[in-house]
């Protein structure tokens, strides 16, 4: 199991540009915890480069998109720019079979373009751990619960608000197959929103007035006969 401190990082104000995107796990993959399993990455020649977001540490977090947990280090470091690869084994202790996992890169070079007091980062989509023993804590359950407000995903990046914690490290090992770049997405606006809704009413009254004019042709039309 792991031990919860509290670690604060940015909120996502405004997303930001990572070097990093993964090709591997994605929305779909479903891996067997206490078995090896590989994170794959590839640079999207985007800027920044692989090159500048440069050496990373990398670990499996739950939470949203700006409060989130550590549950396992991967690894402290490793050059995303040289390496496309981590093969390493999920803990079956850090929480219960579910979707909601994922990964986080952290650069430990390169500072988030829109606060650069905080590191870069880059997140895989959601995935799923099977073989689990362990349970999330009401904190970490807490964060998953306001995922639906604040989606993590394999577009996004930026710094985040953060619980970490003292995970248990995997035994690993880096590769060279396979190939990191995460783009950054954020929520409609509350303007949008409204303004969506305003277009639709104007539609429906629209409508509306189309149907009396009908109406009363129809009507006009009857008594003329």
């Amino acid at each position: 199991m792991f031990s919860s401190s509290l670690v604060t990082l940015a909120v996502l104000a405004s997303p930001a540009f990572a070097a990093v995107f993964t090709t591997g796990p994605i929305s779909s993959t479903s891996w067997a915890a206490g078995e090896q399993q590989t994170i794959t990455w590839q640079d999207d020649s985007n800027s920044p480069s692989a090159t500048d977001f440069g050496p990373a540490k990398v670990g499996i977090y739950a939470g949203n998109r700006n409060q989130q947990t550590l549950l396992q280090m991967v690894t402290d470091s490793v050059d995303v720019s040289t390496t496309k690869s981590i093969v390493f084994t999920p803990d079956r202790s850090i929480g219960p079979d579910s979707e909601q996992y994922f990964i986080r890169f952290d650069s430990l070079s390169l500072k988030d373009a829109g606060s650069p007091q905080y590191p870069a980062q880059a997140f895989t989509a959601k995935f799923k751990l099977t073989n689990m023993t362990g349970v999330f804590n009401a904190t970490v359950q807490s964060q998953i619960d306001g995922a639906s407000t604040a989606p993590i995903g394999a577009s996004t990046s930026g710094s985040a608000s953060s619980t970490g914690s003292a995970g248990s490290t995997s035994s690993q090992s880096a590769s060279t197959t396979g190939s990191v770049k995460a783009s950054s997405s954020s929520k409609p606006s509350g303007s949008a929103s409204a303004s969506a809704g305003n277009n639709n009413g104007a539609h429906s009254t629209a409508v509306a007035g189309v149907t009396v004019a009908l109406g009363a042709l129809l009507s006009a039309a009857v008594a003329f006969m």
